[in-house]
């Protein structure tokens, strides 16, 4: 078992090496990348270099396509040519807001736990009149999906938005369930930016009902600037929120209305750093040479969080315990693990605690979390709980 925790620090030499001194468990935020992430990035100037105005047809031909088959087969989706790309999920998510008439009322339904893109967006369009937010609490995480459902049944509304893994706790929602669930006129969006690449996932069953966004920041493992949108293949929206990405395609319009794309790039804004796609192509065929499926990543990450419990149990740990774990059951929670401490103050100063002993970790509000990748190992795992038990 321990020989399998150990043969993935390989591929993080460079990072390691630049943090010698540290144990870094806030990889639900900062991901380390794999080394081959370096050379892709350099192959980007290469190629800049080689096409210069033609750039953009060797990216649009050639490196999109890669990307979005790579996702889509992770995704287990058929239609790959319906991944879309943008520099941010902010991005995507206000284009997805802006296919809806706002020239009515507009009733969005979500959680109290969404990430700050979407929800300081839908907090300051709640200010209009025209704009309705209901949000879920996730708590109790127990009966989440029954209540998000009943809320489902009980008014219409023009969007749903649901994250797959909620970022202040790391609970699993049930995207899949509750996609099927929905009605077919209401947009279904699910978050899957800290799921992706983590925890497995398999939308085949929901490809042509819900939308799906994420991004190469966290456990995609390819930095910053690579976030995609799954665009189902029946989908006509005119966002108002587009680019001229979107003129690249086979346009569609009536009259003197702006025409749009039939595909993804309907969803489409204007230019990015494409560096970050390269980023990502190159972690993904990594991944695929070492056999390193989603499904195989999240068994190695789910024994360490195990081992880590148990360790923090085995050593009495008065500040970080099972006791403060916010979770169901770690087979349906994501790569990292949530402790509510009781307050913010001994949040911060846990933090701060942990930092002073060369452990990396962050928190929201009174929550402190602890993320798990393929770069740590059973000595870290005895090291860094004998120090947290200290704190």
């Amino acid at each position: 078992m321990l020989i399998l925790w150990t043969m993935y620090k390989h591929l993080y030499s460079r990072f390691l090496n630049a943090h010698p001194n540290e144990y870094h468990f806030a990889c639900h935020s900062h991901h380390y990348w794999p080394d081959v992430s370096r050379e892709a990035h350099l192959q980007y100037w290469d190629d800049s270099c080689q096409y210069v105005d033609d750039k953009w047809g060797h990216i649009f031909s050639k490196k999109i396509p890669a990307a979005q088959k790579l996702i889509a087969e992770t995704l287990g989706i058929s239609h790959s040519e319906q991944i879309v790309f943008a520099p941010n999920t902010h991005e995507l998510v206000f284009r997805l807001l802006s296919s809806l008439d706002w020239n009515k009322k507009i009733r969005v339904l979500t959680t109290d736990s969404e990430f700050y893109s979407f929800d300081r967006q839908i907090n300051r369009l709640s200010e209009f009149a025209n704009f309705e937010i209901v949000k879920i609490p996730t708590l109790p995480f127990a009966t989440f999906n029954e209540r998000f459902a009943s809320a489902m049944d009980q008014a219409e509304f023009d969007l749903i938005f649901l994250s797959h893994v909620f970022f202040n706790s790391g609970v699993v929602s049930d995207v899949v369930g509750l996609a099927k669930k929905a009605p077919t006129d209401t947009m279904f969006v699910i978050d899957g930016y800290h799921s992706f690449m983590a925890v497995p996932v398999d939308l085949s069953s929901i490809q042509d009902r819900a939308f799906y966004v994420a991004g190469a920041y966290k456990y995609a493992q390819g930095g910053e600037g690579a976030c995609f949108l799954y665009v189902p293949p029946a989908t006509r929206h005119r966002p108002f929120h587009t680019g001229w990405f979107a003129e690249l395609s086979h346009l569609s319009a009536v009259g003197n209305q702006v025409g749009y794309p039939t595909d993804a790039l309907q969803y489409a804004g204007s230019t990015m750093d494409f560096s970050a796609l390269y980023r990502l192509i190159a972690v993904f065929e990594k991944f695929k040479s070492e056999n390193l499926s989603p499904e195989k990543i999240h068994a190695v990450v789910q024994k360490n969080q195990t081992l880590f419990l148990e360790l923090l149990k085995k050593k009495n740990s008065k500040t970080v315990n099972a006791h403060k774990l916010l979770a169901n059951s770690l087979d349906l929670h994501g790569h990292f693990l949530t402790f509510d401490l009781g307050s913010t103050e001994a949040t911060q100063k846990a933090v701060k605690d942990l930092q002073q002993a060369g452990i990396k970790t962050d928190s929201r509000g009174s929550r402190l979390r602890f993320g798990f990748g393929l770069y740590h190992d059973a000595k870290d795992l005895e090291k860094v709980t004998d120090l947290v038990s200290q704190i």
